[in-house]
């Protein structure tokens, strides 16, 4: 709105002066979520390394047990187990909510060879490095899970941080150069008024009785 077209009064200051308080609060609350999502994306960002870092063990594990497996038990017997081993690759994704964030959890379906539904005289050497693979599935699922989280906490970071920008460079300042603009109008046309009055007492007291 232009300041020209604004209404001086004492009622139109009173709003505007709100409207600055209310927006220094709303500016408040930002910065205090901006922190907080800070924080949260640092802890996030911590698992997701620890996750990372012992991956590779992992691998390193799961990938001998494979080997000592296929000596025990034979390429094809191996291939021909694997043929008849369930799906265990279907995933499970919720949603939970990070300070008003959305984010997916993502499970996938725990095996277990001694389940009624499965193999159930699997090798031991089958079983372990089923297990091993097993447990890097659910490391990747948390990766995957974690990264995901970052992102999208980072984007909310990234957003917070313009609405804060745009309260506190533009909006603000806006008002209270709308609030000085008002005031000083206002103060103007109270001493105009009170020139006129001065004005018109000193004419009555100079007209004569009676006139």
């Amino acid at each position: 709105m232009a300041l020209e077209t604004l209404r001086p009064t004492r009622l139109e200051l009173i709003r505007t002066r709100r409207r600055i308080a209310l927006s220094k609060r709303g500016l408040d609350l930002l910065k205090l979520k901006r922190s907080a999502l800070i924080v949260e994306f640092f802890r996030i960002a911590r698992e997701a390394m620890e996750l990372k870092g012992g991956l590779q063990k992992k691998l390193e594990e799961g990938f001998e047990s494979m080997r000592r497996a296929e000596r025990l038990e034979g390429t094809t017997r191996l291939e021909n187990i694997t043929m008849m081993l369930p799906n265990i690759a279907k995933l499970k994704v919720k949603g939970r909510n990070i300070m008003g964030v959305r984010t997916p959890t993502i499970t996938g379906p725990e095996y277990s060879p001694y389940d009624a539904e499965t193999l159930v005289d699997l090798p031991t050497s089958v079983n372990e490095s089923i297990r091993r693979y097993q447990e890097i599935y659910q490391r990747v699922l948390a990766i995957a899970e974690k990264e995901n989280a970052m992102r999208r906490l980072l984007k909310e970071i990234e957003k917070t941080k313009r609405r804060a920008n745009a309260i506190e460079n533009v909006l603000i300042p806006r008002l209270k150069e709308t609030a000085r603009f008002i005031k000083f109008r206002f103060d103007e046309m109270e001493r105009d008024s009170f020139s006129m009055l001065k004005t018109v007492k000193k004419k009555m007291e100079a007209a004569p009785a009676g006139a």
